[in-house]
């Protein structure tokens, strides 16, 4: 396939982007499994249905993998270790990252990348952000629809991953997909609303008919910058909700924190020119809301582990999943100084997290700021 014009790559990207130098390799050394023989997905398809690839076999790649075979489409679930997929093959479950679920036997598992895109008609980046660059170096000529459901900011450049597929995939149209949405919940069928951000309308209301389905219903915006923005610093605020638990700080403590934070985090995403009133919405209060006080938050269990005393590094080594919020506080803190905007609470949080502040005098800063109108 025929990468577009220039005049119409540009018209298709999300965002302004640097080009980083950056080299990396698809991995080719594995086989294609799947749960089934492929004969059973020819049954099943439906004239609405899509070939979509998902990359990245964690938890919330898997869940959006059992979604999307339920409405239908032939899915491809590409994961870098080869024995991991092994062992989805050999269970029917990702118990590593989401345990409990049955996965689709339809469900192909790839782990070259190449193999995994090559018929896709949509590919769906579910990988943590500190690798994201990496993964999406392969899409240089992908012409396709790329639709980013991780959430943080890359620290060298300060780019949303819209803004890095800009760069990485020049050739594909990009769709934000953010939102309060737990990936055990939603791979139990629990009613969940999402949102899909693109400056491309008809991009995002693909992405809306591909989602949606029974419990799983999506909104469109086209503030791709904001919808990304309020999903990655709602991670570092839910660090902070967390240190509150660790300290033992009552429901008043968190509710003040998130109230603050919100006013924020918009302020913060304004300077850098996304829309106000995308932090009042899905991506941003609703998102804020469900990480800082929900137990299935890796964030907010992250900044209770600080709360406590443990150290972040140690914190970040003992645990397979990864918390977005501890690396995205080290970018949205140099966000803000670049931009020049005052966010006290990604303040403490950084300092907190970086310069081994202690989490009591966090608090007591935060509290003894000169006071002012609400």
């Amino acid at each position: 396939m025929n990468p577009p014009s220039g005049h119409e790559t540009q018209s298709r990207h999300q965002g302004d982007a640097p080009v980083v130098p950056h080299r990396s390799s698809a991995r080719t050394d594995s086989p294609t499994h799947r749960l089934t023989d492929s004969s059973a997905q020819s049954t099943i398809r439906n004239p609405q249905s899509a070939i979509v690839s998902i990359l990245g076999a964690g938890a919330w790649g898997s869940a959006l993998a059992r979604l999307l075979n339920q409405a239908g489409h032939q899915v491809t679930l590409w994961g870098h270790k080869s024995e991991w997929l092994d062992q989805i093959k050999q269970t029917g479950r990702n118990e590593r990252f989401l345990p409990g679920i049955e996965l689709p036997r339809e469900l192909v598992l790839e782990a070259d990348t190449a193999k995994a895109v090559k018929e896709a008609e949509c590919v769906v980046v579910a990988v943590p952000s500190q690798v994201f660059r990496e993964v999406t170096l392969p899409l240089a000529n992908y012409p396709g629809l790329i639709i980013s459901v991780t959430k943080g900011i890359e620290y060298e450049t300060g780019l949303t991953m819209c803004g890095i597929l800009a760069d990485t995939a020049p050739c594909a149209t990009c769709v934000a997909l953010s939102g309060p949405t737990f990936a055990i919940e939603v791979a139990r069928g629990i009613p969940t609303a999402i949102v899909a951000a693109s400056r491309d309308s008809a991009a995002a209301a693909r992405a809306q008919q591909l989602f949606t389905g029974p419990s799983f219903r999506v909104y469109t915006s086209r503030d791709v910058l904001g919808v990304e923005l309020g999903g990655a610093l709602k991670n570092v605020i839910a660090i902070g909700a967390g240190v509150c638990d660790g300290l033992g700080f009552g429901d008043n403590s968190k509710a003040a924190l998130v109230t603050r934070a919100i006013v924020e985090l918009r302020r913060l995403g304004v300077a850098c020119g996304a829309e106000a009133e995308t932090f009042t919405g899905l991506s941003g209060l609703g998102d804020l809301v469900v990480t800082c006080f929900s137990r299935h938050s890796r964030n907010r269990g992250f900044g209770e582990r600080v709360g406590r005393g443990e150290k972040p590094a140690d914190i970040a080594a003992s645990t397979l999943a990864v918390a977005e919020g501890y690396p995205t506080a080290r970018a949205a803190w140099q966000l803000a100084r670049r931009h020049k905007v005052s966010v006290p609470v990604i303040d403490e949080v950084y300092a907190m997290l970086y310069e081994g502040k202690d989490v009591a005098q966090a608090v007591r800063d935060l509290m003894s700021r000169d006071l002012k109108a609400e």
